[in-house]
């Protein structure tokens, strides 16, 4: 059934429901029942095993008849054909006897975003949670640049082996088809002046055992004249064999390769650099006046503010009324809080800075006027 959908209703992900037994190695009693909620990811593939039907009989049968001609000079790679994938399963096992696979689903999924974080929860009430902006330029990916260097380095290196190799098994075979040409020719006239002789000397009325020696013996020098020959023609074409296979074996590497710089491709992420000075700057700033109001509020504040947050102490530093500058004191009347227990608590803070009596950079006296209580 469908899990998650885009905003044209295409279905992303899918998930169906499942059951198996989990057997009991150290107990005899009956298999564990776990229930199973099997999510299909459609936006992601995992490589898996291809059918009979599509596995290609040899490296080449996916090319067309007329571009088979890989021996050939001018010939040129493709890659070679992409290796089958299928959606990516994700299961979530539960051992509820009967569990709802689409509301566990939604359950296990909803943990991922809501995990608990310390980091951030300190920095919400702080205030300094808020991204203040940066710079984002693309940039090269420098990891999936230095594989693509290597693939097509080594690709540039098998394409001038396989020109090579094809080059010495067709002057192989050419020299090994003139060889054994001439062999054959030269065996001929041997086996030609044998049959002359032995004609003569049956002419001359010879008895039947002078015949088969002289024969043996003239047989016998052909051969040992033609098998230095029929060595060389063989090790000319052996080394023809060798090239062909080394040939054949860099056209399929280079499409292997060819076809491994075409997923590199495909699967490159965008990779960014971010300028984030600005970001870092006003996180300094707001560090810099989250521990000056940290220190108003443990030296001036009621201790039952000991542990107020930004949050609560936000209203006291927000609160109107009129300054006056003095020549050896400033002078601030604050206005009362509508709520008499936060009026109170700012009585107890003007009563503290009075008694304390701080003093301003340029060395004038603060003086704060306390509010009169609400309502009377």
């Amino acid at each position: 059934m469908p899990l998650t959908m885009d905003r044209h209703g295409t279905i992303l992900r899918e998930v169906a429901p499942a059951q198996f037994l989990l057997t009991r190695p150290d107990q005899d009693a009956e298999p564990l029942r776990l229930a199973v909620a099997l999510i299909r990811d459609l936006r992601r593939t995992v490589s898996c095993l291809a059918s009979r039907e599509e596995l290609p009989r040899a490296w080449w049968a996916d090319i067309r008849h007329e571009e088979v001609a890989w021996w050939q000079a001018g010939w040129q790679a493709t890659p070679a054909p992409a290796q089958p994938t299928e959606a990516k399963l994700i299961p979530i096992v539960s051992t509820a006897e009967t569990a709802n696979a689409l509301q566990l689903a939604q359950t296990y999924i909803h943990r991922w975003p809501v995990q608990e974080n310390v980091i951030k929860d300190f920095l919400l009430p702080l205030g300094l949670d808020t991204n203040h902006g940066f710079a984002k330029t693309p940039v090269v990916n420098s990891e999936v640049n230095k594989k693509r260097e290597v693939l097509e380095k080594r690709c540039a290196n098998v394409e001038r082996w396989r020109e090579a190799a094809r080059e010495k098994a067709h002057r192989a075979s050419v020299l090994g088809t003139k060889l054994w040409k001439q062999t054959k020719e030269h065996g001929e006239v041997l086996y030609r002046a044998l049959n002359e002789r032995l004609q003569v000397l049956e002419a001359q009325g010879v008895t039947e055992g002078t015949y088969r020696a002289e024969c043996r013996k003239l047989k016998a020098e052909a051969d040992t004249e033609l098998e230095p020959l029929w060595q060389r023609v063989y090790r000319v074409q052996q080394k023809s064999h060798q090239e062909s296979v080394k040939h054949e074996k860099y056209c399929r590497e280079q499409r292997e390769l060819l076809r491994t710089l075409e997923d590199l491709t495909a699967n490159e992420r965008v990779m960014y650099e971010l300028d984030n000075r600005k970001d870092q700057i006003m996180t300094v700033c707001k560090l810099a006046l989250t521990n000056l109001a940290m220190w108003v509020r443990d030296r001036f504040f009621p201790s039952t503010y000991a542990y107020a947050t930004w949050q609560r102490l936000q209203p006291f530093f927000r609160l109107p009324g009129r300054i006056q500058w003095g020549h050896d004191a400033v002078h601030v009347d604050l206005r009362p809080f509508n709520n008499r227990q936060l009026t109170r608590d700012l009585l107890a803070v003007c009563q503290r800075v009075n008694e304390i009596q701080p003093r301003l950079p340029d060395g004038r006296l603060l003086i704060l006027h306390a509010p009169s209580l609400p309502f009377g």
